[in-house]
Order: C-alpha cells, then structure tokens, then sequence
C-alpha cells in the first residue's frame, strides 16, 4: 500500500507576514491547512535569514522576543530544507526572490504562493515544475475544485 504524501507548498516572506504577524482574514484557510496538516510547507536557510531580517524591520515595532516566537513558529510549520541554485530555471527580475524559486524547484512543491509581482509574472512558464499562486488563488486551491467554478 502506498502512502500518499500532502501537497507541499512554499510561502514568500509577504504571505508568512499574513498568516503570522498580521493574521489576514484573506489568507488564514493557508495557515489554517498547515497546522492541520492538510498542506505541508519547506523553508530554507535563505528564506528563513530574509524572515528573520523583515522581522527586525522598526515599522513594525516588534520587540526580539516577538520576533523569536513568530520566527520559531514558522520553523514548526516550514521545516528547513537544502535549496541549492537550480540552472534550468527561470530567472526572477528581482533577484532577492530567486530564492523563493530554488526553494520551491528544491522541495519538489506543487505550489509557490506569492504577493510578489516578479514572482507572479512568472506564473504559467512552462519550465516550472509547480505554480505560483497568489495568497487568494492559494486559499480558491484549498477550497477545492467547486471553488474554482466561475
């Protein structure tokens, strides 16, 4: 008998703020599928030192025990995987995001969930080994195929 594996799914640094900091009603069925295990997140060293970084940000006045716990509570949800540079793929205009590509080429995921326009743009490339989604088509994906109906 073969075990399926969920879906896994990597988040841009925008959509972590969403879901941990700012709790977005728009965006919480995604936090929502991965505490409950429905979906299954990958972070990377990169992509968690980019966290980490956005988190000391002064706007957001967040002291570093806060930073901390939201830092360590991604961490749960997003186990660290190795994401390497990967050649065969597209390149991002804004090269601080290519990150967020390897990451997702390197975690074998079927989705990469966005608010980036770069990122976004590249949606649809036939060299992509999973989507990009926005946080909304993100949350339209969990919903189900009935969702998806106009």
């Amino acid at each position: 008998m073969r075990i399926l594996s969920k879906p896994v799914w990597v988040l841009d640094t925008n959509v972590v703020l969403d879901l941990l900091h700012f709790a977005d009603p728009r965006a919480l069925p995604i936090l929502h599928a991965l505490e409950t295990k429905r979906i299954e997140c990958r972070a990377s060293a990169a992509t968690l030192a980019e966290l980490q970084r956005v988190l000391d940000y002064p706007e957001f006045g967040l002291t570093r025990p806060v930073q901390q716990a939201l830092l360590a509570r991604y961490r749960t949800l997003a186990p660290g995987i190795e994401a390497p540079p990967v050649a065969d793929l597209p390149r991002c205009r804004d090269v601080d995001d290519q990150k967020f590509l390897e990451l997702a080429a390197a975690a074998a995921a079927c989705v990469l969930v966005s608010k980036d326009r770069a990122l976004l743009k590249l949606a649809g490339r036939a060299r992509l080994p999973f989507r990009i989604l926005s946080p909304q088509q993100g949350v339209t994906e969990l919903a189900g195929p009935d969702a998806r109906r106009p």
